[in-house]
């Protein structure tokens, strides 16, 4: 029995997600994401180290940038096999990178007359990653696939997704190698989401797996006490519609758009709220929410039966840019979610402009803010800030609410890694950053007894 596997991507950093796997002839892909992290995002443009064309099939665990968007590289350097995952994984991955191509080519156009200017050249020629044009070359090779049904990829190679939570669609990938007598399943786990949150089923427990490649972002963290979503978001909502103000909530486009919007549907069928305009102002947000409705079926019990009990009024799907402006005349009592979740784009930046100096508004963030973000220096307590541009203040109330956290901490991690049917021959630690995935290691190594390792970047290694 020899099967290779070689770490691509998301070894000792959280993006860039990609695993190739070598069997009984065939080269498979596990995710291709996009670096993200500052000092990494040269890798992006480097060659692949396999040739596109060389790779007979690639699997996908979910739609988030870090492990769909170099997709369409990929494909524009000549690959042409199947790209295997979930409906809804599919059709969110085709938003993100189209979103992201776009971003590219605005980027590309700003650098190239930045550095005509300047008389300079680039580390990198002024031309986008990829275009709009290479992702529409994308959806042709997309297969969809369900959960918890095998599907071949090749002689003696099967492959099954199971629901990890996390956002809708995501999956863990089983890939089960046949040689001979003998197989193997190599686990991977994508992100694994947490239990008990809205809309989504937990995560499934592993089963059986001889070998395990698990995520480990928040490896060195507990999330702590999970704060009572629906009594903090509850009382901000009131507070800030008794002082006749907005309410503006910068959110990510996938989950956390929808969990709040769930949530807000709660408050509302419970009275706890009082009727109040919602403005959803994030093009890719309206996106992504209209995949949700198309996927009724991988909801929870929860979100199921509120859909069946309940319409949420007075929610405005804000589709155009005549229809966003118009939100900048209401004065009070509307609540505007708007991308980017750590204000760094979108239009969630020309809301915070017009509500940030008026006392009655209160901004509420429910996502992380990276350190130097425009969300990190208001939640931090700036008192002016720079948008667009403009120098701003910083007069409105400054909320947060925690809890919303789409990653299993490090004791969610290890609850889900003792769902597996015996203690596998090896865990590899992947999609964390050096310090989280080696104290993970550690964790693991106290808690569970398993041999486990944290591979670097490029490392292979041959499974028996």
């Amino acid at each position: 029995m020899e099967i290779k596997l070689s770490f691509l991507g998301a070894a000792q950093n959280v993006t860039g997600s990609r695993y190739l796997v070598e069997a009984n002839g065939k080269r498979i892909l596990v995710d291709c994401g996009l670096y993200q992290e500052h000092d990494l995002k040269d890798r992006n443009w480097e060659p692949s180290t396999i040739p596109p064309g060389e790779i007979d099939a690639a699997l996908l665990t979910h739609a988030h940038l870090d492990h769909c968007g170099l997709f369409p590289r990929l494909v524009s350097q000549g690959f042409r096999g199947k790209i295997y995952g979930t409906r809804a994984t599919t059709e969110m991955a085709l938003v993100v990178m189209a979103d992201c191509a776009k971003i590219n080519e605005e980027d590309a156009d700003f650098k190239r007359r930045r550095h005509e200017k300047e008389g300079r050249q680039g580390p990198h020629p002024d031309v986008p990653l990829y275009t709009v044009e290479d992702v529409e070359q994308v959806p042709p090779l997309f297969q969809g696939v369900n959960f918890n049904e095998p599907i071949s990829i090749g002689e003696g190679i099967e492959a099954t997704f199971h629901e990890v939570g996390h956002i809708l669609g995501a999956a863990t990938i089983h890939l089960k190698i046949t040689q001979g007598e003998e197989s193997r399943t190599i686990v991977f786990s994508g992100d694994v989401g947490r239990c008990d949150m809205p809309i989504l089923n937990d995560p499934d427990p592993i089963g059986d797996a001889d070998y395990i490649l698990c995520e480990s972002t928040y490896g060195d963290r507990l999330h702590g006490p999970q704060a009572d979503i629906p009594s903090e978001l509850a009382r901000v909502i009131n507070d800030t519609y008794q002082a006749q103000g907005n309410l503006v909530i910068p959110s990510f486009a996938i989950e956390r758009t929808q969990d709040i919007i769930f949530y807000l549907a709660q408050l509302l069928k419970a009275h706890r709220i009082p009727p109040i305009n919602v403005y959803v102002d994030s093009p890719m947000a309206v996106k992504v929410s209209d995949i949700f409705k198309r996927h009724p079926q991988l909801f929870d019990y929860d979100t199921t039966q509120l859909m069946r009990s309940y319409r949420m009024p007075n929610l405005t799907m804000v589709r155009t840019t005549a229809q966003s402006k118009a939100i900048n005349h209401v004065r009070g009592r509307a609540i505007i979610i708007a991308g980017a979740g750590m204000c760094t784009g979108g239009r969630i930046k020309h809301h915070l402009i017009r509500n940030l100096p008026r006392r009655q508004n209160t901004i509420l963030f429910v996502g992380y803010q990276a350190s130097g973000t425009l969300g990190r220096l208001i939640l931090e307590g700036e008192k002016k800030v720079r948008i667009l541009g403009e120098e701003v203040q910083v007069q409105a109330n400054i909320e947060r609410i925690s809890g919303f956290s789409a990653h299993a901490d490090k004791q969610e991690l290890v609850s889900w890694l003792k769902t597996v049917s015996r203690p596998p021959r090896h865990l590899f630690i992947t999609h964390g950053e050096p310090e989280a995935a080696n104290a993970f290691s550690e964790y693991v190594t106290e808690t569970l007894g398993w041999q486990n390792s944290v591979p670097k970047y490029q490392d292979s290694v041959t499974l028996q």
